[in-house]
């Protein structure tokens, strides 16, 4: 296991008008991620739409990131290649930049025995400098490990160190527990049962950064302890999770709204997506209104 824990924000990937990476939105979300208390910040998952970006252009936003933070806080860095080579070479200029730790994800377009994924985590992270996270998102991925499978995975490479599961707060549990404590878990799905995963075990969560304020809050209440600490954190994930819940009903919905919530709350005038991307709509951009408006400007 690891020592680092806490909420980290993943960053989303904001374009210009003209299609490339904007850069003062970028280093705006890690400026406010610090200001409000993240714990760490990750980059390059589903949120910074890393399967729309060029190699070119994921480095870029590593680089940005690691210059941006400058070591004020961890940086997580996922990563999801060709080849293990390739996944290898990402994993090493992560780290040369001063990443803390990389999150592998499945390699794409494959449908393997589970001990193939087994062996190429594993190789992967044998060579990698920084310790490893295996994200496990079977529903968002498509491909995942069984519990007996990361069991295998972390006795056998002692690298992987770290779980970023996407899954209820229960089956998270029986997780830690299968796999005897051996990993620091992480979840994600934007803060869903933010408290119960906490009470089950995990260090932290990966949310998108559009309401990780709140969710900072609740975190700090659950770990100094407490009755009346629990209860002051779910009267704040009570207020969040309508929003959560909306946001939450697919990728693309997420991606979508969620990037116009974190917008506003930057100070953006205007969301610029990357084909293929859902639209909003009227009623969505009501609803979004209805369950955020409540949040400040950061």
């Amino acid at each position: 296991m690891t020592t680092y824990q806490g909420i980290y924000p993943i960053l989303y990937a904001f374009f210009k008008a003209d299609g490339t990476l904007d850069r003062d939105a970028m280093r705006r979300q890690v400026e406010a991620s610090i200001r409000h208390g993240a714990h760490g910040i990750a980059i390059l998952g589903l949120a910074t739409e890393a399967n729309k970006l060029s190699t070119g252009e994921r480095r870029q936003v590593m680089e940005w990131a690691a210059e941006d933070i400058a070591g004020r806080l961890p940086l997580a860095v996922t990563i999801s290649e060709p080849n293990i080579p390739e996944y290898v070479a990402f994993a090493k200029a992560a780290a040369a930049l001063g990443a803390n730790w990389v999150v592998l994800q499945p390699p794409s377009g494959r449908s393997v025995p589970e001990i193939e994924y087994i062996r190429f985590f594993g190789a992967v992270a044998d060579a990698c400098p920084v310790p490893v996270a295996i994200q496990n998102a079977a529903m968002y991925l498509g491909t995942g490990l069984s519990d007996t499978g990361l069991k295998t995975l972390g006795r056998n490479h002692s690298n992987v160190k770290i779980l970023k599961a996407e899954g209820a707060a229960a089956a998270i549990r029986q997780t830690i527990e299968t796999t005897e404590g051996m990993f620091t878990v992480f979840n994600g799905r934007g803060g869903l049962e933010l408290p119960d995963n906490l009470l089950a075990g995990c260090a932290g969560l990966i949310p998108a950064p559009e309401c990780f304020d709140v969710q900072v809050k609740i975190y700090n209440l659950i770990r100094q302890g407490g009755e009346d600490n629990l209860q002051q954190a779910l009267v704040l994930y009570r207020e969040i999770l309508p929003l959560i819940v909306f946001l939450m009903q697919s990728i693309d919905n997420f991606l979508c709204y969620g990037k116009r919530l974190t917008a506003r709350r930057l100070g953006l005038k205007q969301v610029f997506d990357r084909a293929p991307a859902q639209a909003p709509d009227a009623f969505g951009l009501a609803t979004l209104k209805r369950y955020s408006e409540y949040l400040p400007i950061w």
